[in-house]
């Protein structure tokens, strides 16, 4: 005969801890919600009492859906939280489950164990019928309903604090106070409108049960955004709960939370709480893209094939400089798609060394009759995260990922790489029009042909650190120097610096080109260069050699530079690719049409 924890239902009620008790499942009930996030209440058993306050936990949503949790199956409840809610006008205790362990399943066991009773008249005995965690009706949300005593978190112990998961909040219940880690804090934003000014800032806040936005205003802002930090853990109180808008927040919970006037904010010290998670992510692959609608919100995990250079734009609604990166990502679905960065993430973003990318939140869009994808304010971005699936995902790349052939789910031109489509500019015509000299960074496009590479000081040893393309001091003891890094290594990484002369039929340009493209025009990379060198210096000089007098669409970039005292233009191969003859071809046909008069009416 199957054995339950006879008891422990009335134990964990009343506030009493059972370690690991064993219930048995008579029935679930998906929960309404307003934003088709999936909740589940169930109707547990002990063998002697019957309970419909339990929750399951979102993430453990998939139990439900692949038919594990069916009826009669038993199960041991490893880790729960307990929250309060209002049921018919009385405080109720609800057990949220966080962790469980199907001991047999339902179809085994096939029969209600015992003969549970429930105080609850609501609760049927035979088990076929759960109601609401909240049926009863409910009066509208009032502004103190989230009020807490003076004494809640100010004059308690930490260590004695009782908490409410996020999972169990809703703006019907009060007397709550959360423990939650900050995985995501905005920058302070500012509006102005015909109602006023003011500034606000948004993190996102985790606990095992969930996740929920939090947004302070206007002088909350000055209150909490110095104190709060990325990763820490803290307690917070006596904020007010809404329906979360979903227009702007696309987190799994149909609140969210604004810090008011008597918010409390306290620190938790120890932030390395393994009971508290850091930031989840829902990885979905990027060939899942192409069955999504535009706006949609999705998790992403890719690396980086290649990077644009940074754009300005002007917003048409405030007339404000915008700055925006499109960079071409791929994952082990062999699919391709545009990321577009905004701001600072476009700005500072470093595309050397094809770095992996997390991405929670990213927006899909529909551009040029394709999918791209989109990072907006509330979006988080890491770069080379430590994380296993990262890890694999590097190794495939490695492994000849890079290699592959990869479906594009963007139809505008890939990040990086030469728009074949666009006008061809010729050096002569760069300098009459004065590219350069505008207070900023200008590109153009031009067919051209090698005509030098200098092959002294091409090469150099660079930091072996990811990301660090800083060049190494030799210590002379067998030891290499990173004054970036501020450390020394045993080893290190070759890395070309190329100075070319380039020529088209109008004039000829020394530039400047980096690893990247430097090793498209070589045809080797830095590492087969530098061993080459090494080894064999004469093949090393032969490969500079071979490269003269080859042509390729070359995408340059060129800034005005201070140098020894003195302003002088600086050409940089931004991107490099093959020539496409047929649309060259096209170009100079279009460009005779025009300059001979021939088709004009």
């Amino acid at each position: 005969m199957y054995e339950l924890t006879e008891g422990a239902l009335d134990k964990i009620m009343n506030g009493i801890e059972v370690d690991k008790p064993i219930l048995q499942i008579l029935g679930h009930k998906k929960l309404a919600s307003s934003n088709n996030l999936e909740r589940y209440r169930l109707l547990v058993s002990d063998g002697k009492r019957l309970n419909s306050f339990a929750m399951l936990a979102t993430q453990l949503n998939e139990m439900v859906s692949n038919n594990s949790l069916i009826e009669y199956t038993i199960c041991q409840i490893n880790r729960y939280a307990m929250s309060m809610v209002n049921n018919a006008g009385k405080q109720k205790r609800v057990m949220v489950i966080l962790s469980i362990d199907i001991k047999v399943p339902g179809e085994e066991v096939g029969c209600k164990i015992g003969d549970p009773t429930s105080e609850d008249s609501t609760d049927s005995k035979s088990g076929q019928s759960v109601q609401s965690v909240s049926s009863a009706p409910r009066a509208a949300p009032q502004k103190s309903s989230t009020s807490l005593p003076k004494q809640s978190i100010q004059s308690s112990s930490t260590n004695n604090i009782s908490t409410t998961p996020i999972v169990g909040l809703s703006p019907y219940q009060n007397k709550w106070v959360i423990k939650v880690r900050v995985v995501s804090k905005s920058g302070i934003r500012t509006w102005s409108n015909s109602r006023g000014e003011g500034k606000l800032f948004s993190m996102d806040l985790v606990d095992e049960t969930g996740e929920i936005r939090c947004t302070a205003f206007r002088d909350q802002v000055d209150k909490f955004y110095d104190m709060i930090e990325i990763g820490k853990i803290y307690y917070i109180s006596r904020a007010t709960l809404k329906t979360a808008n979903k227009q702007f927040n696309h987190l799994k919970n149909e609140y969210e939370m604004t810090l008011t006037g008597d918010s409390e904010v306290i620190p938790h010290h120890e932030s390395d709480d393994d009971s508290i998670p850091s930031l989840q992510f829902n990885f979905e692959t990027i060939d899942k893209i192409e069955t999504k609608q535009s706006n949609d919100i999705m998790d992403v995990l890719a690396i980086v094939k290649s990077s644009g250079d940074v754009q300005h734009l002007t917003s048409r609604n405030s007339g404000k400089e915008l700055k925006k990166r499109d960079i071409e990502i791929i994952d082990e679905s062999n699919t391709m798609v545009v990321l577009t960065l905004w701001g600072t993430d476009a700005e500072q973003f470093d595309s050397s060394n094809n770095p992996v990318v997390a991405i929670k939140g990213a927006r899909v869009a529909e551009f040029g009759g394709g999918k791209t994808l989109s990072i907006f304010s509330s979006s988080v971005l890491q770069i080379d995260p430590d994380m296993p699936q990262a890890h694999r995902l590097r190794g495939w790349f490695n492994a000849g990922g890079r290699n592959e052939m990869v479906k594009s789910l963007s139809k505008t031109m890939g990040a990086g790489a030469v728009d074949m489509s666009g006008p061809f500019t010729t050096f002569a015509e760069a300098k009459k029009k004065e590219l350069g000299f505008h207070g900023h960074a200008e590109m153009f496009t031009v067919k051209a042909t090698v005509q030098l590479i200098r092959a002294e000081n091409a090469i150099y040893k660079s930091c072996p650190s990811e990301g660090c393309k800083k060049k190494l001091i030799d210590q002379s003891n067998d030891m290499y120097r990173c004054e970036k890094c501020n450390k020394e290594y045993p080893n290190y990484r070759y890395r070309l610096l190329t100075h070319m002369s380039l020529a088209d039929w109008s004039a000829n340009q020394w530039v400047t080109a980096f690893s990247g493209e430097a090793e498209k025009i070589l045809g080797l990379t830095g590492e087969e260069l530098g061993e080459l060198k090494e080894n064999d210096n004469d093949a090393y000089l032969d490969k500079f050699s071979e490269a003269a007098f080859r042509s390729f669409v070359f995408k340059l970039r060129v800034t005005m530079e201070m140098f020894n005292d003195e302003n002088r233009l600086r050409f940089t191969v931004a991107g490099v690719a093959p020539v496409d003859h047929k649309a060259y071809n096209k170009q100079l046909l279009s460009k005779i049409s025009e300059n001979s008069g021939i088709g004009r009416a």
